[in-house]
């Protein structure tokens, strides 16, 4: 019985980070539209990357989550403000910081050929 309960808090675990992770995406892709269509309006470019402006805010939105997490006070459910950081902010912005670099580095190598 205990095992089921188990399985079902870390199924419900990995939705949450789930949901997480595509927020974040979302908030990603909207920077870099957001700094596509500024470079468009202006005619000229603003923003040389655009992936670093996604990726610029996305972390200013992961840090303005985070402080509300570290801030407000913790759930009587057992998981500290810790847990919940890394968990919902921490580890979603480290997979998308990640392939940004990656896909980045793709770019770069792809130049040099």
């Amino acid at each position: 019985m205990r095992m089921v309960i188990l399985f079902r808090k870390k199924i419900s675990d990995i939705r949450t980070v789930m949901g997480a992770l595509v927020f974040y995406t979302v908030i990603y892709f909207l920077g870099y539209y957001a700094a596509h269509m500024l470079n468009e309006l202006s005619g000229r470019k603003l923003i040389a990357n655009r992936r670093m402006g996604g990726l610029v805010l996305a972390l200013l939105i992961g840090t303005a989550h985070g402080y509300k997490i570290i801030s407000s006070p913790p759930p009587h459910h057992g998981d500290g403000a810790g847990f919940a950081l890394g968990l919902y902010v921490l580890l979603p912005l480290a997979i998308i910081t990640i392939a940004v670099l990656y896909l980045n580095w793709q770019d770069r190598q792809d130049n040099e050929r």
